[in-house]
């Protein structure tokens, strides 16, 4: 058993110890990162599948529905609600959470909502980590709701195996704006609110799009025509996910994918830890303060002294530039 005891509670199904890891992992803390060293062997278990699409289709009042439904099926539900942060705080804007339909008391759930943090793509580099501390937890579905509500909030992809995009019959000619944005990574269209006017035109339109969308990948994403108000095409839905789920495991395609995914959390955490290292070097080491007083002042260029900092840090030889006089650019 791993020393940690908050980990070991964690790995007993304790969900107090699940609340306070994933707060020391958004933290950034010693003890998190030691935390997922210690979980990794008892991830990647759980059917993670993203919900995403533009603001206002539904996709918290959808999501509880699943909830409800998977919850009926005896499944252990984990749900991470992430929305844009505040300017000033730093939390999430939109309250996901509250917006979450959801039953109080229930063991068998558990909600977090978390802010990108700034992060581009619609996702904070805690949400990944937070879908492991889940698994380890035993969850046997996490389901990652994000906002994307343009086409640079496609990062779900990066941790959910399945995507839904969520869409409504009325979007119209907006469906054209999103197609190189959240359609090119939609495993499903999930149209909800299918009651409305527009639908089979809507669902029409959407298989067409999938036709022209499979030649990335040998998947041709589903059309699921829903409503979460009247709790109409849920279990369709979810056979949907599960046959994705069934696809991702055998397809090549698929596997290539993953190892895309693993390629690049490798460079996003790599980056992480040289943007710590450049800013401790910067905040703290005399000679980079000195450096940074000698390009303020136009002694030396800014990208002759990125070297010698990429030198300092790397411990390879950089070749020092030429200074030259000049009047201080403050006084310019």
């Amino acid at each position: 058993m791993p020393p940690d005891p908050l980990v070991r509670r964690l790995l007993k199904g304790d969900r107090v110890a699940l609340a306070k890891l994933i707060t020391e992992v958004e933290s950034g803390s010693p003890q998190g990162t030691e935390a997922l060293r210690s979980i990794y062997p008892h991830t990647g278990k759980a059917t993670v599948v993203g919900f995403t699409g533009p603001l206002g289709v539904g996709k918290s009042s959808l999501i509880s529905r699943m909830v409800g439904h998977l919850r009926k099926k005896g499944l252990k539900v984990g749900v991470i609600a992430v929305d844009p942060s505040s300017p000033f705080t730093g939390g999430a804007v939109l309250g996901d959470r509250i917006r979450l339909n959801l039953p109080p008391g229930d063991k068998g759930l558990f909600v977090r909502s978390m802010a990108t943090r700034g992060q581009s793509g619609g996702l904070s580099q805690g949400t990944r980590d937070t879908v492991r501390l889940m698994e380890a937890f035993g969850m046997d579905v996490v389901i990652v709701e994000t906002v994307g509500s343009g086409q640079s909030d496609v990062n779900v992809r990066d941790v959910a195996t399945t995507r839904v995009v969520v869409l409504v019959p009325h979007l119209g000619d907006d469906i054209q704006s999103l197609k190189a944005g959240l359609f090119e990574i939609a495993d499903i269209f999930a149209v909800n609110k299918s009651d409305l006017p527009g639908a089979p035109e809507a669902v029409r339109h959407l298989r067409e799009m999938a036709g022209i969308l499979m030649a990335r990948t040998s998947w041709r994403a589903d059309v699921v025509e829903c409503s979460a108000l009247n709790a109409t095409g849920i279990e369709d839905l979810w056979k949907s996910i599960e046959r994705h789920e069934e696809f991702a495991r055998k397809d090549s395609s698929a596997r290539e994918e993953l190892a895309e995914r693993t390629a690049k959390e490798l460079r996003e955490l790599v980056q992480h830890k040289m943007d710590e290292r450049v800013r401790l070097l910067l905040s703290e080491d005399e000679g980079m303060q000195k450096l940074i007083q000698e390009v303020s002042e136009g002694r030396i260029d800014p990208y002759s002294g990125s070297e010698l900092l990429l030198g300092r840090i790397t411990g390879l030889p950089s070749k020092s530039p030429p200074k030259r006089k000049t009047t201080p650019r403050s006084a310019r």
